[in-house]
């Protein structure tokens, strides 16, 4: 086949995959599932690619996470995910621990593996999906802290399981103790950190110093510093993935050249390889095995959805109430219990004992099915959970992306409020919100029509407010909203602050 073709069917690939994404949206699924897919109609399954190489496929899927990784520490703001790491940190390493060992327990005990497998497939299945759960979060109104845990979380968490994946991936070797695998997964997850705290503001340093000849350069330098803290960290047998995403998190909430740009970019670059990662793990996988890897994927999915994943939540919340790192409610918890989605991650990872050893591919089959299967039944119903556990924030201040020189010329954000039933907000007049002198509601669409509001104007039920804010005064605007919506323009004299 010649080179023509090969781009000929990629570029079919990427426009069906990029149609599949709204389809994808309207349903509330993760598009990964519409990806997968399309790897298996392009698989032996389907038209008859052959893709049997789980060590190409996890060179690949290694990078393509390190993509997806950099393109979330670039868009996580830091001051709203801020208070949430405390706790993020705790579930990435002490919950990730106890997930590992709840479901090596329930696999090994009621599929009767070794211990060794069992262990393996408590790692893989540990880490929530970034590319999942960053889908989710576009999308679903929450808190500023309950969203900020699950990013964060998702962000950090890759690390320490892929570490845990490597260390029991090595067969020729014995199972290593609690001490060592404690040792070596510290050690590793600090030169990560070490390399990122370097990389990271030394690059932003130089992008405010540096004037480069062309503005498109700007996204191109940012993402390869996140590649250099990637590289460098593991050349120095530290966590790549730790590193990666520290270093977009230090650049993406530095004062940067270009930033809306240089964010675009890499969220274009995050769909690229999202499509490539699951387009291919489709194809990786073969049919014919799936039916004999569902009772086990359906188990260990399950001990992990019911029983790992909230015992995990509850004692990192509760370590982190214990050291005074702040308190999560029952409500807070069981949401995050179910919104744990796994994705890409767990199917990558699985790749990794399959091309140590290829007795391993039914550890991949197991974790393909699981993922399949459990991102189904979670990722449509996160809506409706939010809802019925009273966590959900349809009035929440969110980002509103735009390519605007002059608003980075400015220092100045641009945010988007929707006012839901039953707000406050309903009635006020624009001049009775007394927003900070450095803001201002420039635009309202109400009933699809736009229009600039007068001093007068009422806030109605459904209307979109457009608010162009300083960069200093918009966490006084957030709270000033949300505590408007919350007990009406007299919210002052209630004490009502519109704290989270």
């Amino acid at each position: 086949m010649t080179v023509e073709f090969w781009l000929l069917l990629g570029g079919a690939v990427f426009i069906a995959a990029i149609a599949s994404v709204r389809v994808a949206h309207r349903s509330g699924l993760p598009s990964l599932l519409l990806f997968l897919g399309l790897g298996l109609v392009l698989g032996e399954g389907g038209i008859g690619i052959q893709f049997e190489d789980p060590m190409l496929a996890k060179h690949i899927g290694l990078t393509a996470l390190a993509v997806i990784l950099a393109e979330g520490g670039l868009t996580t703001n830091w001051s709203h995910v801020r208070r949430a790491v405390p706790l993020a940190l705790i579930l990435a390493t002490v919950g990730v621990a106890v997930s590992i060992i709840v479901v090596a327990l329930a696999v090994a005990g009621l599929l009767g593996i070794d211990w060794r497998t069992a262990l393996i497939v408590g790692a893989v299945l540990a880490s929530t999906d970034a590319a999942a759960v960053f889908s989710v979060l576009r999308r679903l109104p929450l808190p500023p802290r309950l969203a900020g845990i699950l990013e964060a979380e998702s962000g950090f968490n890759d690390a320490p399981t892929v570490i845990a994946v490597v260390l029991l991936s090595q067969f020729t070797k014995p199972v290593p103790g609690i001490g060592e695998f404690i040792l070596q997964t510290g050690v590793e997850l600090l030169i990560g950190a070490a390399v990122a705290l370097a990389v990271g503001p030394i690059g932003a340093f130089a992008l405010r110093h540096v004037a480069l000849a062309a503005s498109g350069l700007y996204p191109l330098a940012v993402l390869s510093l996140a590649f250099l803290a990637y590289g460098g960290a593991v050349q120095l047998h530290g966590s790549g993935f730790l590193a990666v995403y520290m270093t977009a998190l230090i650049l993406g909430n530095a004062q940067l050249p270009h930033r809306a740009a240089t964010r675009g970019f890499a969220e274009g670059a995050a769909w690229l390889a999202q499509i490539l990662l699951f387009v291919m793990l489709g194809m990786l996988a073969s049919p014919n095995e799936m039916p004999a890897a569902i009772v086990p994927g359906l188990i260990a999915g399950t001990v992990l959805v019911l029983l790992a994943r909230p015992l995990s939540v509850m004692v990192s919340a509760t370590l982190a109430r214990a050291a005074r790192l702040g308190r999560t409610g029952w409500r807070e918890q069981a949401f995050l219990s179910w919104a744990g989605l796994r994705g890409a991650v767990p199917i990558v990872l699985a790749t990794i004992p399959w091309a140590a050893s290829p007795e391993s591919k039914g550890i991949f089959n197991m974790v393909f099915v699981a993922v399949i299967v459990f991102t189904v039944v979670q990722g449509p119903t996160l809506p409706f959970v939010a809802r019925v556990l009273g966590v959900a924030a349809p009035g929440e201040v969110h980002d509103l992306q735009v390519e605007s020189a002059p608003l980075e010329e400015l220092n100045a954000d641009l945010l988007q409020v929707k006012v839901p039933p039953g707000s406050q907000l309903h009635g006020v007049e624009i001049f009775e919100l007394r927003l900070p002198a450095g803001a201002a509601i420039t635009l309202v669409v109400r009933e699809g029509r736009s229009f600039v509001p007068a001093g007068t104007t009422r806030v109605r039920a459904e209307d979109q407010l457009l608010v162009v804010t300083t960069a200093s005064c918009r966490e006084e605007v957030e709270r000033r909203l949300r505590a408007v919506s919350r007990r009406g323009k007299l919210a002052g004299w209630y004490g009502e602050r519109g704290l989270e």
